[in-house]
């Protein structure tokens, strides 16, 4: 029986130059497959024939890459049987994964129905929703479909609460349209309560030396997905590995703050290589080998919790060096959500509902990274030195960006300072002042020893848009933990003139117990 794969359709997007885009479908074992790709009027711009072949009887063509636009019909012809999809454009196709707060829908969100009455706007960001499977076996397409590529309207970007259309992956589409001003394709692929180990193949998980059956997965009581290893990559992601992507979206991680938190750096960026090689191999070497990645690192849960596994899982988000994209995750782009908190979201504090912001972060780093914007600024402030002026007990914090101070919360930042290594002290390090690109902190009963500093290290920890620091655009500072060694001196040695230098390091984790 001849016909395309699951996820081709009228409506859809194919990705355009420089790459190819990769079509594929089904016919019968050993005939030809004649497809054509034609314009407006019907003239048949491009020709292409492929041979059936087994086991499960697939063709495959490459197109030849084309420039942004449409609309097209593409035909595929066997015989005397001809299959014909419409409507078609091509433009740049993301994948959008993960968990909850990726499946959370536009009807779901802040401003929902402003949200939803303005798709009409944007007839050329086309979206497709595969619905939540798992197998344990590696399929070749997906067994069922949510939604179908479709333009965009009220009712299938709002169908219901965690279903479809997600609504990070739609504002994140439609923000790049804006900049862009050529189609979008978006590929939703999400489900709520899972852990990165099942979405990572097999091969991902030897990598960071964890177990790949079901057994080593003890059931937990805070997840609702599945949970067992490779059975979200095996059914949802493993199935689209044809198909030619210009980038990948990324929200996941509120299950491994309950899971193998402390394998996330490592898991992480083996799921982003792995992923990589892999839709570069099943694209025939259409999709690029460094596929931009962005993801949103971790929001908020619990006010008060004395819990510190949503700050150790951010940091692992950055495979713990504080900025991406960095030597472990190259090609990547993160939007920092942890001042986005929601305490009233009726879907749970998990689930906050200002995704905008998200979105317009996300963006923010795809234009850079992806499509190599210049000058574009998409991150916030980050320190690059530290001055420790130990007779008037204060360290001055140099940051890469002229800061912006909204809040002089006390523990916003804090200092490690035990004559032991291991467990640490840490102790509030309130803010004396901020200029420019400097933040002064009191170091209150540390002396002169200080071996680390951290910020923004808690589950909550500030309130709405109201964290420490900021850049002029708004950008939030993202959290850090850094190690804190005298530059070139011991650290009983005197101090130099206007203080002594700190070498500021990623922290290293373990070795202090924290």
């Amino acid at each position: 029986m001849l016909g395309f794969a699951s996820y081709y359709g009228d409506h859809m997007v194919l990705q355009k130059e420089p790459a190819g885009a990769v079509v594929w479908g089904y016919g019968e074992l050993g005939a030809a497959v004649t497809v054509a790709l034609s314009g407006d009027g019907g003239l048949i711009v491009m020709k292409k024939m492929a041979r059936v072949k087994g086991p499960s009887g697939t063709w495959t063509i490459v197109l030849d890459p084309m420039d942004q636009g449409g609309p097209y019909a593409l035909t595929a012809g066997q015989g005397s049987e001809n299959v014909t999809l419409r409507d078609i454009y091509f433009g740049d196709v993301w994948l959008c994964s993960g968990q909850s707060n990726m499946a959370m829908t536009v009807l779901q969100i802040a401003n929902a129905s402003r949200e939803l009455a303005a798709a009409a706007h944007y007839p050329y960001v086309r979206i497709f929703a595969a619905a939540p499977a798992r197998s344990d076996v590696e399929l070749e397409d997906l067994e069922r479909i949510d939604l179908p590529w479709s333009i965009p309207t009220a009712e299938n970007l709002g169908h219901g609460n965690f279903t479809y259309f997600s609504a990070v992956c739609w504002l994140l589409g439609r923000y790049l349209y804006e900049a862009l001003r050529y189609p979008v394709g978006l590929v939703e692929a999400a489900w709520g309560g899972t852990p990165i180990e099942a979405w990572s193949s097999p091969r991902a998980l030897r990598a960071c030396g964890l177990p790949e059956d079901a057994e080593s997965i003890p059931p937990h009581q805070y997840l609702s997905g599945p949970q067992t290893p490779s059975v979200l990559w095996n059914a949802m992601i493993h199935p689209l590995l044809n198909m030619t992507l210009r980038g990948v979206a990324w929200y996941q991680g509120e299950a491994n703050a309950f899971l193998h938190t402390d394998r996330y750096n490592c898991t992480f960026p083996a799921l982003i290589a792995d992923w990589r090689q892999a839709f570069h191999a099943g694209s025939a070497g259409q999709t690029e080998p460094l596929l931009p990645f962005g993801f949103v690192q971790l929001s908020t849960y619990r006010r008060q919790s004395p819990d510190d596994s949503f700050a150790r899982l951010r940091w692992h988000q950055t495979a713990d060096l504080g900025v991406v994209p960095n030597t472990r995750m190259p090609g990547t782009f993160m939007a920092v959500a942890m001042d986005l908190c929601d305490e009233r979201s009726p879907y749970g504090s998990i689930h906050p509902r200002d995704k905008q912001n998200v979105a317009h972060r996300l963006h923010l780093g795809a234009r850079a990274v992806a499509y190599g914007e210049k000058d574009l600024v998409f991150q916030g402030p980050y320190p690059t030195r530290a001055v420790l002026e130990v007779s008037r007990g204060l360290l001055n914090v140099t940051y890469s960006q002229e800061l912006v101070c909204r809040q002089r919360d006390t523990r916003a930042f804090e200092v490690c300072c035990s004559s032991q290594p291991s467990p640490c002290g840490w102790l509030p390090a309130p803010v004396v002042a901020v200029e420019s690109r400097t933040v002064t902190l009191a170091l209150a009963g540390c002396g002169t020893l200080v071996l680390g500093l951290r910020y923004a290290w808690a589950e909550w920890p500030c309130e709405y848009e109201s964290c420490a620091l900021y850049n002029g655009r708004g950008l939030p500072a993202p959290p850090f933990l850094l190690d804190a060694l005298p530059v070139g001196e011991t650290p009983g040695s005197s101090e130099t003139a206007g203080g002594r230098e700190l070498l500021l390091l990623p922290g290293s984790w373990f070795s202090r117990g924290i």
